[in-house]
């Protein structure tokens, strides 16, 4: 480059000595004056070295341009100060490719550019014209300053106006050309056409062509407190102009096939679109590209899987059928064949990875009761875990009431306690380490718990070592974080200077009873094998689920007062536990959150206003485990009419008895929860009922509602909720650390078959992704942050 330069100078010089000497030539002939020689001289040099600077011009902004990197930190970019660095780094921006993958949420449509004649209220349009006048005054009544321009086209003139944005009015200097974007409203009393808070810019001559906030597509980005959209566009559209954009990490043979745009023109047209249609281009293509990283690392995951070692648990078939025969209700054909997929599995001699899926109540546990004493008839232990004490009892409760002759042992073990239960025995209390020592020689070969089960970091409490651990069950594995499960797979084979090659991997069944729409199975789950149980007892009757209206809240109070009065029970949920108070300072979500209704409120609500002579419980998850043992343990034996609870009952809980489920404030939760809740009800043999209460008049959360009150089983209001809500209700976009962009993707089924495609496809011909080292270190990357849970 400064080779380049220094023989640009030199043409300068030269421009300079030639002009000098045809004037030298001039006063020798003419006589002239050296005075005017001089000006004449500079004059006619000013005017050839614009013509040449015109001409050099693509040079010299390539000479003074800053090339960046895509790993450059945003603070090596010139023109952004340290303010706005920190600005940056709250949306988790901090280099100017991470910048570049900051993407617009959305857009607004701008390019349609009238004359002020032509414009019409509320239709978005630029009109470009002169500022005539600017002003500033305060609004007295609302206490905000107010900055007013008038624009005049030539057509006709318009007013402009900003609110609390003093700083305008040093950009609306009179006699400026602007562009003005946005909808125009019109006066009340005058119908005079006026443009509020509009986007606007300052052009002249060829800048009207480099707009980056009106007259064309805008980009709206996510922003944050002192961040606004138009402040990063004003970022990026110049970096897009200096960066020197990666390799392409797809390979070209996938891009060809499916059509995608090359990263550098996706880039461009993402951020700044001359159509809708080529936001959409851009978007599809960074949308793929996110899905084929995620399917690359579970596939990847799968291949790596089936190379481990398992115990091989071949299965009694004769016992099989005695179990079955045995139980005191016939299992569906769902169940069987369930159980039929998940012994196969465990047959083999590379680990199970089977996710087991099925309505509220349709039978997952005795399934995966049934896997395990087929393991322990092997001499092998299976570890059960739950995600809280409430259900870990439920579980090890009813494995000893259904399996009552099993000789195995069977111990439960949680944050409070532990016990341990043989055939024709009585339970045994013992202390944490006495079982611990009992499942460490293989003396217990079923093992139900909590988060006991594994190390505990802060108590300093270890966790529990298996003498011979083949099978891992978590019941609503989602609610476990993927360290937490690999603890307690880490506690198998772990005896006698194994290498890890060696070592035996367990088995592991997952149960969940949110069903996952197919796409989200095809998305996230590419490396689990399914199990789904579609059909339901045949003595469980439908249960009669209703959205209930403010008014109607006397006449449910009456239904539950003769329910209970029948010897049935009733839970009420609540969404939140402490009582809102009325001197926080809230934001409008809190204020909308004062409506709802607490745990404690409505308990005492409940218990003295409205049920006096009833036995009215609470329940919520601050409470010991010891306190929460009794309330649960009472709610069971019908000591207690109606228990009042928040979510902590969505998951496991089972009381046949209860028959009517009571929300409030069911707007609060997502579809799937709802349906959880409405799942604890109906287990017995007397009809059910779900009531859901909204305080809410909005059209939207009442057709939500509906939604579920119609629903015929979980998968159907699953992909209802897929549809409205998105994967984040399945997800949680927190826990799973996935962008927002792969997110969004997941709601549109093609293109995530497309990128699994794909991924088959470049997994089969090189596992390892030796021959894509850059997409390798992708994928390497892309497993670093995100976790499916």
């Amino acid at each position: 480059m400064s080779s380049r330069f220094e023989s640009w100078w030199g043409d300068i010089k030269q421009i300079f000595n030639l002009q000098f000497l045809i004037f030298k030539q001039q006063e020798n002939a003419e006589k002239i004056t050296t005075r005017t020689r001089t000006v004449k001289m500079l004059f006619t040099f000013t005017s050839s070295f614009i013509k040449f600077i015109n001409s050099n011009l693509a040079f010299v902004l390539e000479y003074n341009k800053q090339m960046l990197e895509f790993d450059s930190p945003l603070s090596s970019v010139r023109g952004i100060g340290p303010r706005f660095i920190q600005k940056f780094k709250q949306l988790g921006i901090n280099t100017v490719g991470e910048l570049l993958c900051h993407f617009p949420v959305r857009y607004e449509d701008f390019s349609d550019v009238v004359k002020i004649s032509e414009i019409s209220p509320g239709e978005k349009c630029t009109v470009r014209g002169i500022v005539k006048k600017t002003s500033v005054r305060r609004a007295w009544r609302k206490r905000m300053f107010l900055v007013e321009s008038e624009i005049e086209d030539g057509s006709g003139k318009i007013r402009a106006v900003w609110f609390n944005q003093t700083y305008i009015q040093n950009s609306m200097g009179v006699g400026k050309v602007v562009n003005l974007s946005g909808a125009p409203s019109a006066e009340r009393k005058s119908g005079q056409l006026y443009f509020s808070n509009p986007s606007y810019e300052i052009v002249s001559g060829n800048a009207a062509a480099r707009a980056k906030h009106t007259a064309r597509i805008v980009p709206i980005y996510p922003e944050t407190k002192g961040l606004t959209s138009r402040g990063i566009r004003y970022v990026i559209k110049p970096i897009l102009e200096s960066v020197k954009i990666p390799e392409e990490i797809i390979p070209e043979k996938i891009m060809s096939k499916h059509g995608l745009m090359g990263l550098a023109p996706s880039l461009r047209l993402i951020h700044f679109p001359n159509s809708i249609s080529d936001a959409e281009k851009a978007r599809r293509r960074f949308s793929f590209e996110e899905l084929f990283i995620l399917e690359l690392r579970l596939l990847g995951e799968r291949a790596k899987n089936v190379k481990n070692n398992a115990y091989k648990i071949d299965i009694d078939i004769n016992l099989l059928k005695s179990l079955t025969a045995g139980l005191p209700f016939k299992l569906t054909m769902s169940q069987k064949k369930a159980l039929w997929e998940i012994s196969k599995d465990m047959s083999r001699s590379y680990p199970m990875n089977r996710l087991l899926q099925g309505d509220v109540g349709s039978g997952k546990t005795i399934v995966a009761a049934l896997a395990g004493i087929c393991a322990a008839n092997g001499g092998f232990q299976t570890a059960f875990m739950a995600p809280t004490e409430i259900l870990a009892r439920q579980h090890y409760e009813t494995l000893k009431k259904t399996f009552p002759n099993f000789d195995g042992g069977i111990a439960l073990v949680t944050g409070s306690g532990a016990k341990i239960y043989y055939a024709r025995e009585l339970e045994t209390h013992a202390d944490k380490n006495t079982v611990k020592r009992e499942i460490e020689k293989g003396g217990v070969k079923i093992v139900v718990g909590t988060h006991a089960l594994i190390a505990k970091k802060r108590t300093g409490e270890n966790g529990i070592t298996f003498k011979k651990l083949a099978l891992v069950i978590v019941d609503e594995q989602h609610r476990f974080g993927v360290k937490q499960r690999a603890l307690l797979l880490g506690r198998g084979d772990t005896g006698g200077g194994k290498t890890s090659a060696e070592r035996q991997i367990p088995h592991f069944l997952s149960m969940s009873a949110t069903p996952i729409p197919r796409t989200l199975s095809l998305a996230l789950w590419s490396n689990l094998d399914f199990s789904s149980i579609t059909e339901m007892p045949k003595n469980r009757k439908p249960i009669d689920t209703r959205v209930v209206e403010p008014r109607e809240r006397p006449a449910a109070y009456a239904f539950i007062r003769n329910e209970i009065a029948r010897g049935r029970q009733a839970f009420v949920v609540c969404p939140r536990i402490e009582p809102a108070t009325n001197d926080e300072q809230l934001t409008t979500k809190e204020l909308y959150e004062l409506i709802v209704k607490s745990v404690k409120e409505e308990y005492e609500k409940l218990s003295k206003k409205i049920f006096p002579g009833l036995f009215v419980a609470m329940l919520h998850g601050r409470m010991k485990a010891e306190e929460k043992e009794k309330i649960m343990r009472d709610f069971s034996l019908n000591k207690t009419n109606i228990l009042v609870t928040t979510s902590v009952i969505e998951v496991g809980v089972d009381v046949p008895n209860a028959t009517i489920m009571f929300i409030e404030g069911a707007e609060r939760f997502g579809l799937a929860q709802l349906y959880q809740f409405r799942g604890r009800v109906g287990r017995g043999e007397h009809k059910s009922y779900c009531f859901l209460f909204s305080d809410s008049a909005s059209k939207d959360i009442e057709k939500r509602l509906l939604s579920v009150a119609k629903a015929k089983n979980g998968l159907e209001l699953a992909e209802s909720d897929l549809k409205i809500r998105g994967p984040g209700e399945f997800l949680g976009d927190e826990q799973t650390g996935m962008p927002d962009l792969a997110m969004k993707a997941l709601k549109n089924p093609a293109l995530v078959e497309e990128a699994l495609e794909a991924a088959k496809e470049i997994i089969n011909e090189y596992e390892s992704l030796s021959n894509y080292p850059e997409l390798k270190k992708r994928v390497e990357k892309f497993g670093e942050k995100v976790h499916m849970e």
